[in-house]
This record gives structure tokens, sequence and C-alpha cells, in this order.
């Protein structure tokens, strides 16, 4: 099978044939270049999805729940899938599309040559055969003048009128034109050997072997448009593994999403670590009178409400905020986080606090160790340079390390710092109920509760028991002003002034929980003359001593008690600036 042989007499159509093979070939070329423009665009889209779901930095708390984590993870693989698509557009680039654009450049040229060749054989037999036309015509015109100066000639021998000389001269011309005649048919004989020798060599050897030229150059377009396809298919067949990778990552992320796992991360996140508040009970007004059953209905209808943190918590006890006292006298000791917090996390639930100050502690140790190992790398530094100065200048070293030192040792009180934040809230009791259950606490069947004067009521001596109830002593409901737990001073028993509903009410008498009072940590006197004017504060005269019950915890106030004309004790905040304590050893 050869084109040279079995197509001879083909030039024009193979040559049109094997230019639009070429045509096809750059067709392919240009399927790739556009298939790479959509690979490339189809990575640059997923690159862009995956950063616009990146999570947000305040979304950060939520990665420690399985769905986040599987969606980070999700977005990983989906990032990765992105690079491969990548890969596949570049070597689809640099392998196929520049390997077809060659071959096209290179057939095209070949072909060029080809053809070329093949019209100079085609000239070539083309001009022969003119001269062998030419050749011919040439004898068919000698040939019948000689036919023609032989009958002349003849006329002339038999014709008697003619003299000698006449004869002898139609007689020169047909031996001329007998002569040219021969010459001519010997041109036209040898043309005519020249066309057939050449006219075989160009159909039977030179032709042919332009024809196989382009049928190999046909081959190789063919040959190269199946290995490209090949190719390509194989840069995708390259990168197939790890999409099946990238596949499998996405389903393993889906599988390891645990949805009681997640439900556990809410509780420790949420829970407060308070109780629920426990049953109201029962008040038998028959045995009170008027006054204190009307007390008890008013008090009773004081529920427990939610707070911005989401916990159970009773009325709270509050500090006095704002006002100019505070912003002349106050001090704001314990600074705020960056998201709005307490530093030492006072303002959160006991578990919440606790577990805000384990991540922040373990956060600062890092930070520690890391500081440790660049001030021991740069101590180390200091004494190769100082062993060999031509190796550097320990001084260049000296700033960084003091640098470096001071860093550390900031870090160090920081961390000392939260370790007795994290003791102080380990220290600090949880209550079992909240203050509405506490004021409601039952006794063996009844109610215990004391009027103002720290007397206990009748219902409180049927079997002779008066013990107080722990669960609503003072140093449980009312350990810190910002725990949510606490009650105002006025609450106290042997209180002299009552609530702000107490007194528009017109009572003046009360009846609450029994709770045991808070050892006092030392003494204060009063610097200046302060009236109470916030809740939870209470009013004092210059030079008056009262007990110490709780220091500043960093916002400028104190909490005091003194005993009142009732026999019992007011309660309050005051001012630090407008004391001077004296603590117990």
């Amino acid at each position: 099978m050869s084109w040279g042989t079995d197509l001879w007499d083909q030039f024009d159509n193979l040559s049109l044939h094997t230019n639009r093979g070429i045509d096809v070939l750059d067709k392919y070329a240009n399927f790739l270049r556009d298939r790479v423009a959509i690979e490339t665009e189809y990575a640059g889209k997923l690159r862009r999805l995956v950063k616009n779901y990146q999570p947000k930095k305040k979304e950060e708390e939520d990665n420690e729940f399985t769905s986040r984590q599987a969606f980070r993870n999700l977005l990983k693989e989906v990032g990765d899938l992105a690079g491969q698509r990548e890969v596949v557009s570049e070597t689809l680039q640099l392998q196929i599309i520049q390997g077809v654009t060659l071959l096209s450049k290179t057939l095209r040229e070949d072909r060029k040559k080809c053809l070329n060749d093949g019209t100079v054989l085609q000239q070539t037999l083309s001009a022969q055969l003119s001269s062998l036309e030419r050749a011919k015509r040439n004898y068919d015109k000698a040939y019948r003048d000689s036919e023609k100066a032989v009958e002349n000639h003849k006329k002339a021998d038999m014709d008697f009128n003619l003299s000698r000389a006449e004869v002898e001269r139609y007689k020169n011309i047909m031996t001329s034109k007998i002569q040219q005649s021969d010459d001519a048919k010997n041109e036209y004989a040898n043309q005519l050997q020249k066309t057939n020798n050449l006219q075989q060599q160009h159909y039977g050897t030179l032709l042919p072997a332009v024809f196989n030229r382009l049928q190999e150059l046909d081959e190789k377009r063919t040959r190269g448009i199946r290995e490209f396809i090949i190719g390509a298919a194989d840069v995708e067949s390259s990168v197939a593994p790890i999409i099946a990778r990238c596949m499998e990552g996405i389903v393993k992320a889906g599988e390891s999403i645990n949805e009681q796992e997640d439900s556990l991360k809410v509780i420790e996140r949420y829970q407060s670590g308070f109780q629920p508040p426990a049953d109201i009970p029962f008040e038998d007004l028959s045995k009170m009178d008027s006054s204190i059953a009307t007390q008890s209905n008013y008090s009773s209808v004081t529920y427990n409400h939610l707070t911005i943190k989401g916990t159970i918590s009773g009325p709270k006890f509050k500090k006095p905020r704002g006002g100019i006292l505070n912003s002349i006298f106050g001090s704001n000791k314990n600074s705020l986080t960056a998201d709005g917090q307490k530093e030492d996390f006072s303002d959160l639930p006991p578990n919440q606090q606790r577990k805000k100050l384990q991540a922040k502690i373990a956060e600062l140790q890092h930070k520690v160790d890391q500081e440790t190992n660049t001030r021991d790398g740069l101590m180390k530094m200091k004494i190769v340079y100082e062993a060999n100065s031509s190796l550097g200048n320990p001084m260049t070293v000296e700033g960084q390390l003091n640098e470096s030192e001071h860093e550390l040792e900031k870090l160090k009180n920081d961390l000392k710092k939260y370790q007795g934040y994290l003791d102080k809230a380990n220290q600090l009791q949880v209550v079992n109920n909240s203050p509405q259950s506490n004021r409601n606490q039952l006794q063996n069947g009844h109610r215990t509760s004391r009027h103002s004067n720290g007397s206990a009521s009748a219902d409180d001596h049927n079997d002779g028991d008066d013990q107080p109830d722990d669960a609503g002593s003072l140093s449980s409901s009312s350990a810190s002003p910002e725990s949510g737990l606490g009650t105002s001073h006025t609450s106290l028993p042997g209180s002299g002034q009552g609530s702000a509903n107490e007194n528009a009410m017109g009572e003046e008498t009360c009846y609450e929980t029994e709770v045991e009072l808070l050892q006092p940590l030392g003494t204060c006197r009063a610097l200046y003359p302060f009236e109470a004017t916030s809740e939870g504060s209470i009013p004092m005269n210059e030079g008056e001593e009262l007990q110490v019950i709780e220091n500043d915890q960093g916002d400028g106030w104190t909490r005091v008690r003194r005993a009142n004309n009732s026999n019992g004790w007011d309660e309050g905040f005051v001012p630090t600036s407008y004391i001077e304590c004296t603590l117990f050893a």
C-alpha cells in the first residue's frame, strides 16, 4: 500500500487531503486551549469559593464542633481538588498543546517542501512534453515539404520545355527538403525517447517518492493525534487517584460528624453550673398575720430570670455603676478583654469562667515556652559571638536578649495572675439552688423565716429546731455582686431598710430565709461622708467604723456591713477611695 504507486495521478487530491489533515490537528490544538481555559477558570472559581467560605475569625470558637470541623475539612479537600485541576491545566498546556503546535508547524513546512518538489517534477515533465510536441510538428512540416519537393522534381523532369538548369534546381530543392525532413525526424525521435524516459522516471520514481513523503507526513499527523489524545487522557488519569483521595477525604469528613459529641460540646460551652430552682412552697395564710401574708405573696412572684449569658439566676446584687462618683473615685483595675469580658471572666457562670481561664493559661504557657526557647537561642548566640567576635558583635544580640527577658517576665506574670484567678474560681462554691428557691426552702415541712428584729416566727418552733438553711447562706448566694446570685443589703435579717418594692408598699416587716453571715475580712473607717444613691450601696458618715466582708474586685467598690438599730445588719457597697481599710492578718 503506497500513495506513490496507487495514487500516481492524484497530486492535487493528495495536496488537498494533507492540508485538511493538518487543519484537523490545529482544530484539536484549539480544542485543548479552550479546555485549558475552562480548567483554569474552574480551578480559580473553586479557589475563590473555598476562600469565601473560610470561617471568619469571630467563628473560630465554633471550630470545636464536629460539623464545623467537617466543613473545614471539606473546604480543604475542595482546595486540593482545585489544585489538581490546575495541574491538569498546566500539564495540558506544557506537554500536549505545545507538542501539537510544534507538530503542526513541522508538518506544514515538510508538506510545503514536498509539494514544491512535486510541482518542479510536474513542470519538468510538462516542458519535455512541449519539446516533443514541437519536434513532432517540425517533423510533420518537413515531411510534407519534402514530399512536395519530390513531386515538383518529378514534374520538372517530365516537362521537356524546361531547361536542364531548371530541372537541376528542382532536384537540389528536393534533396534539401528530404534532408530537412530526415533531420526533423531524427529530432522528433530523440525528443520522443527523452520524453518517454523522463515520463517513466517521473511516474515510476520521482513523483512516487514525493507522494510517499506526503503519506509519511499524513501518517505522522494521524499518529500524533492518537498520541496526544491518549496523552491528554493520561494527564487526567494521573490526577484521578489524588482526586479520588479528595473525594474519600470529603466522605471521611462527613462521616466524622457526631451529633452526640456536638451536643456534649454545647453542654460544655454553655453549662453554667447553677441548679434549677426548686418548687415554690405552699404558704398557709391562715397561720400568718395579714402583713406577713401580704409580704409573702408579694415576694413569691419574683421569679428567676435569664441573664444575658444564658444562665439562670435570681435578682442580682448590683454594684453601683456610673455616676460622677464612679468616674472620679472608681478605678477600673479589672480591664476588659477584646470581646468585652472581664479579665478574670468573673462575669461568666462558674463553669464557663473556669473553662476560659484554663484556655487562657494554656495559651500563656505556650507563649512562655516559645519565648523561653527564643531567649535560650539568643543566649547561645551571644556566647558564640563572645567566643569568636569574627562571627558577629555580641552587643547586637544584647538588645534582643533584654527585650526577650522583659517579654518572658511579662508572660510569666500574666500566667501567675491567671493561675491565681483559676485557683480563686475553683475555691468558689456553686450554689445548688437559685435565690428564689433558697428564699422558699422548707425545713421539716415548715418555712424557716425571721422577723426583722432577728426573732424566729412562731411556725419555726413546732419541733424546736431552728437551724439555718445552708443553701440560702449569704456565702453562697451573695458571694459576688457580679455572679447574679446576690441579694441587696436590705434583704438581710434585721435590715432596717426594705427593698425598693417593699418600701413602696409601706411594709415594715419582712420574712427572709435564715442566712449565715460572712466572716469579716477586716475593718475600715470612712474618710468622707457618702450618700447611697445607687442600688446595692449604703450610706456612711465620716469617721464611721464598718466591717469589710469583700475586697475591691477591681471596679472601685468594697463590700461592707454594720450593725443597725434593729439588732440586725446593714450591708452594701461603698467607694474604695472613701475608706481606709485594715485587714485581718
